[in-house]
């Protein structure tokens, strides 16, 4: 670990910080317009990097990180300055006369960590909603990600001054040495095991952390569903990214009666969405190293397969796999991070919500229903981060909704609003005048005096 270099790095970005130029939200704006362009001049540049890491396609790559980037930055755009003007609040008469607002403040150096399965979305929106609010940024992005990692460090120089977002290249050593010189502020996207290491270490300075994990995320299917349109979506939502995703339908929780025929549809689904010959596919997308290859194609128990199962381990590909399974199974002890898909049976919904609740609390939860109570029990009833009522992963699309988990899945939410309020500091002012004085609060009291306090704060 090269301590100097971060050193340097930090000390630019802490100057940088002290001359505030990002507090004129003029300049935030056109720091995003930059980010906004050169990320389409570089776009086969990124392409090609996600292609060389995860296999894959133009096609995904656009939809899935440089689009929902592209329309992050759009929307900050369009709504910063609504978002970063003081607002007013109610002021009681006890503080007559006065005025109150709150007025939006960056917390200062944001230490942002990414991962390795959207390395180019998942290093970018916190970035941008990090920026939109005034901060700058160091940025530690996923070494597994090496291609996209290289073009990020490429973009970032090309697009801001080293002292507002500036990367960090390494592992965990690297994150602790950052952490304990002091930023003001942590983001992490990754594993739940990671992400409690992170929050300890945050405590240590007191340090405010978000958390954006995972989890076993639930596709919920009573008998009155429309089978063949959730089979499609949960293909889907399944199969981008070869389940690399963390808000992939993790396994099928469904009613007993729709089992046969939500298989037959789910094959069927495999089989159009990406053919008969999915490991030769060149647009299915790989495990992202040799290490996670092993780890999903070692929760493969042939004798529960009832679609796919083969490997490619040359390409690191696993095909879609759907299995039967029970809760005892290896592969629902923990988030499957791939094409692996479960497929549990239920006989009662009010005992599946138990049981659902009774495990940790999913980053997603998917529920698959044309009967409105019963869409509106599972709603109500089961905890967890967000989610789609007869689809899956599109919830995450809409800019409009926080995106977030809850305990084990994840602490705090971005994207949007939510994302300017996450690296926001809200600073409660009162703006007395000096017109008029009341003495009602001041020494001595008298009884007359303690009738009208009491009166003004009821």
């Amino acid at each position: 670990m090269d301590t100097t270099k971060i050193d340097y790095k930090l000390y630019r970005m802490r100057v940088f910080l002290e001359d505030n130029p990002m507090q004129d939200v003029k300049k935030r704006i056109a720091a995003l317009k930059l980010l906004y362009k050169n990320i389409l001049l570089m776009e086969p540049e990124i392409c090609e990097a996600l292609k060389a890491d995860l296999n894959k396609s133009a096609a995904e790559s656009y939809m899935t990180e440089i689009g929902m980037t592209l329309a992050e930055i759009s929307h900050m755009i369009k709504h910063l300055k609504k978002y970063a003007r003081p607002k007013r609040a109610h002021t009681p008469l006890n503080n007559f006369p006065a005025k109150s607002f709150t007025m939006a403040c960056p917390y200062g150096l944001v230490l942002v960590i990414s991962p390795w399965n959207y390395p180019f979305m998942l290093s970018l929106e916190p970035i941008v909603d990090a920026i939109s609010a005034g901060n700058s940024v160091i940025l530690k992005p996923s070494s597994s990600s090496k291609n996209v990692s290289r073009v990020i460090v490429k973009l970032i120089e090309r697009t801001f001054n080293p002292g507002h977002v500036s990367t960090i290249m390494g592992g965990v050593e690297e994150c602790n040495y950052v952490i304990e010189k002091g930023v003001d502020y942590i983001f992490y996207t990754g594993s739940t095991r990671v992400g409690e290491i992170l929050m300890k270490k945050a405590a240590e300075h007191f340090t405010p952390i978000t958390l954006e994990m995972g989890g076993k995320s639930p596709c919920v299917i009573d008998e009155t569903a429309d089978i063949a349109l959730a089979a499609k979506r949960i293909i889907f939502g399944k199969l981008l990214n070869a389940g690399q995703t963390c808000v992939a339908p993790d396994y099928i929780y469904c009613h007993s009666s729709v089992k046969e025929r939500l298989v037959r549809e789910l094959v069927r689904q495999i089989v159009l969405q990406y053919s008969t010959d999915i490991l030769n596919n060149p647009n299915y997308p790989k495990m992202i190293n040799q290490k996670q290859f092993d780890v999903m194609s070692g929760l493969i128990e042939k004798d529960k397969v009832l679609f796919g199962g083969r490997v490619n381990e040359k390409a690191l590909k696993i095909e879609p796999t759907i299995m039967s399974a029970t809760f005892d199974d290896a592969c629902m002890q923990n988030e499957i991070f791939g094409p692996i898909l479960p497929v549990v049976t239920f006989e009662n919904l009010d005992d599946a919500i138990k049981v659902i609740n009774a495990h940790n609390k999913p980053l997603a939860l998917y529920m698959f229903s044309t009967n409105k109570r019963n869409q509106d029990k599972v709603l109500t009833k089961c905890q967890f981060g967000g989610g789609c009522v007869n689809d899956t992963i599109m919830h995450i699309a809409n800019p409009n909704l926080a995106f977030g988990g809850l305990k084990q899945s994840g602490i705090g939410a971005y994207h949007g609003k939510a994302g300017f309020d996450t690296f926001t500091h809200y600073k409660s002012i009162v703006k007395k005048s000096n017109k008029l004085d009341l003495p009602l609060r001041y020494q001595p009291t008298s009884k007359f005096k303690q009738f009208l306090i009491r009166l003004f704060l009821k």
